[in-house]
């Protein structure tokens, strides 16, 4: 039975993939420090160690004889790192040297990381589709962290012999995303809102296209990445290569949840990018996946889940 180390593993991403780990039969340790993760989010039968990623110590206690480590603990909000530039890096970018850290310090060999990073390290770029190819140009505290993340996987690999994979997250959605934080994903946020009857706020003018991806599509690439993990620093976007304006994307919620939304325009976000849509061809060709749940379908998902679960 293989054991894994799965950071972040409380949260709304890192449980989904718990979930799937435990129910192939492996034995999953959780690292989080529940700050936006959640207990009730892990099942039973997975083991918690609750620290901080950046902790070399509770990272060493997490990964004991573990076979791989899946690295999803992150501050995954823009406006948050900015805000707090010091303490999300901590998290961000020093929690993620310190797992590689720890990886390249396990006997006899290396353990395998795959780890998240995200389509923020793009900027704002009007190469469309992106590709793993386009020029990284972060605009933000969180995109800077994840592009040195990335770098520090290649460092672990040649100088260490840390085989790893990153992936490049889009607009990944779906059930225990948290609607009642500010710093949650929009259709978290525009399905809390218009299932309890209250407006929409868009910044800008909502032309904005963003490419969103299902957790559980997600959570396929994870597993596939690892799934034979040996050797080499290697990148892959996980996106369903198809744009969805805010607009479009507030009348399809609407149209899930069976109501008319109401939509208040507010100043436009700095920093904010216009078009972020991925390519997704060299994952499909590397893994044999593709995005497969459609934005209907995931969305009425996402809601079904927010009526029988609402988070206070």
């Amino acid at each position: 039975m293989a054991r894994w180390l799965v950071t972040g593993g409380a949260g709304f991403i890192g449980s989904h993939l718990v979930d799937a780990l435990l129910a192939r039969g492996d034995a999953v340790c959780v690292l989080d420090d529940l700050s936006s993760g959640r207990r009730s989010n892990l099942a039973a039968t997975a083991e918690l160690v609750v620290g901080h990623v950046a902790d070399p110590r509770a990272v060493a206690d997490a990964a004991r004889s573990c076979d791989g480590i899946f690295h999803l603990a992150a501050v995954a909000s823009v406006e948050r790192c900015s805000k707090d530039w010091l303490g999300s890096h901590r998290t961000n970018l020093t929690g993620t040297i310190t797992i590689f850290d720890q990886a390249r310090r396990a006997h006899p060999k290396p353990l395998p990381v795959v780890y998240a990073s995200s389509a923020a390290v793009y900027g704002d770029s009007d190469r469309l589709p992106l590709s793993e190819t386009t020029a990284a140009r972060p605009l933000s505290a969180y995109g800077a962290d994840k592009l040195g993340g990335e770098l520090h996987a290649r460092v672990a690999w040649s100088l260490y012999g840390v085989p790893n994979v990153g992936l490049r997250f889009f607009n990944v959605y779906g059930p225990r995303q948290d609607p009642s934080s500010p710093y949650s994903g929009v259709i978290a946020i525009f399905a809390d809102r218009i299932a309890a009857g209250r407006g929409i706020e868009i910044f800008g003018d909502g032309q904005q296209s963003r490419d969103f991806i299902f957790v559980t599509d997600v959570v396929a690439h994870l597993l596939a990445a690892m799934a034979g993990l040996r050797a080499g620093a290697r990148i892959f976007n996980v996106c369903s290569g198809q744009g969805l304006s805010i607009l479009d994307l507030a009348q399809a919620v609407a149209q899930a949840a069976g109501c008319k939304p109401t939509i208040r325009h507010e100043a436009a976000r700095r920093s904010d990018i216009r078009a972020s849509i991925g390519d997704p061809t060299a994952a499909r060709a590397a893994f044999g996946l593709a995005a497969r749940t459609g934005i209907a379908q995931g969305l009425k998902s996402t809601l079904d889940f927010m009526k029988a679960h609402r988070l206070p």
